[in-house]
């Protein structure tokens, strides 16, 4: 790092995110830190988690206090090599000016657009670079592409990123195009078409991961490579209870130990994650659409479709990511990657990989893109 000053600042997850609460600072002033250490944990009306060190270097300053709301890209502290003197961090600290909201062309674009695919209304967020192949983002069962919230501006940092509602999900039209994993890889392929996205690096987790496999195997030419991350579709076992679960709750208090199954840590469900996903299920029509949906790849406690376990004849570089605490669908299914794929299982991690270890999955991704 040399002499430089590197800013710890409040970060930007997902794509409304305006400010965050500081709740405790995990490293003291003066300690030396290594890069991916967690440095202070964030809340925000969606989640906690933790930023992490940047770079690796020494904590000289704790700007934000515990407790203190402060917006995005406000500096929290600041990083800098023992060399550095007191009077440049000084400096650096006056002269620092949280950037204005719609200040760049970034912050400044609508957060969502809508696009129609075979009559059905899709929402769907497109971020990140402009060159190159881009990296489609497929959520989970009762999912929403806000489930990427601390991945798609990571990862769009060198690559476009898109991700979408699926049908009947989010805020998409509650149709489903049919419930086989076959009719979802054909809406995904159309919604490729609609927005002009010829070929797309596939991220998909849980249910998203299965038809992310499917679109490899019946439309190979449109996916330049995989990533499954704690994919349905590897194997048979799934929790039934989960699924039925889910789609019977009707109260945060029937919602919150179902959700709780998804993270290593049930801390993380927060009281606005359970009443999002109580205004998404009461929408007219839902109930019944994920009960079809569960019932047809999911009923009888049994995964009804296993397109991953294909993946070798598609001939892609595959990337699969487990938490291996995961109470959903077993982090066992793993060993069942495609020969050359590469498989990691993060210790610590549930069901939800992509934001209990975000930091190393977005490092995953970005060397399995590149």
């Amino acid at each position: 790092m040399g002499a430089a000053i590197t800013p710890i600042l409040m970060p930007k997850w997902g794509l409304e995110m305006r400010q965050g609460t500081v709740t405790s600072w995990l490293v003291e002033e003066g300690a030396d830190i290594a890069v991916g250490t967690p440095i202070v944990e964030v809340e925000t009306d969606k989640i906690s988690s933790v930023v992490e060190s940047p770079d690796p270097g020494r904590l000289r300053r704790r700007l934000a206090q515990e407790g203190e709301t402060l917006p995005v890209k406000a500096l929290l502290g600041v990083m800098a090599d023992a060399d550095v003197p007191d009077a440049a961090i000084d400096a650096f600290v006056a002269a620092y000016v949280v950037p204005a909201a719609g200040a760049d062309d970034e912050s400044a674009a609508p957060a969502h657009a809508f696009v129609e695919v075979g009559g059905l209304r899709v929402r769907y967020a497109r971020r990140g670079a402009e060159q190159g192949v881009p990296v489609l983002f497929l959520h989970g069962f009762g999912g929403d592409l806000d489930n990427w919230l601390f991945n798609i501006d990571v990862i769009g940092e060198f690559a476009p990123v898109i991700a979408l509602d699926l049908p009947g999900h989010g805020q998409s039209t509650p149709r489903l195009p049919g419930a086989a994993l076959a009719d979802l890889a054909v809406f995904v392929e159309r919604f490729l078409d609609a927005i002009e996205v010829p070929r797309a690096h596939v991220v998909g987790h849980s249910l998203g991961a299965a038809i992310a496999a499917r679109l490899a195997l019946d439309a190979p030419a449109r996916v330049a490579s995989l990533a499954l991350l704690n994919g349905a579709g590897l194997g048979p076992e799934i929790n039934a209870a989960y699924i039925e679960g889910f789609v019977g709750a009707a109260s945060r208090r029937e919602l919150k130990p179902v959700v709780e199954q998804l993270f290593a840590n049930p801390e993380l469900v927060s009281r606005q994650l359970l009443d999002d996903l109580l205004k998404y299920k009461r929408l007219d029509g839902v109930a019944e659409l994920l009960a079809q949906l569960g019932a047809a790849q999911f009923g009888g406690g049994r995964q009804a479709e296993q397109p991953g376990r294909e993946l070798a004849r598609a001939g892609k570089p595959v990337l699969v990511v487990w938490g291996r605490e995961d109470r959903i669908i077993p982090a066992e299914h793993a060993a069942n990657a495609p020969p050359g794929a590469t498989v990691h299982v993060f210790d610590g991690a549930g069901h939800m990989v992509m934001m209990e270890k975000a930091g190393d999955v977005n490092a995953l991704l970005r060397r399995h893109i590149a």
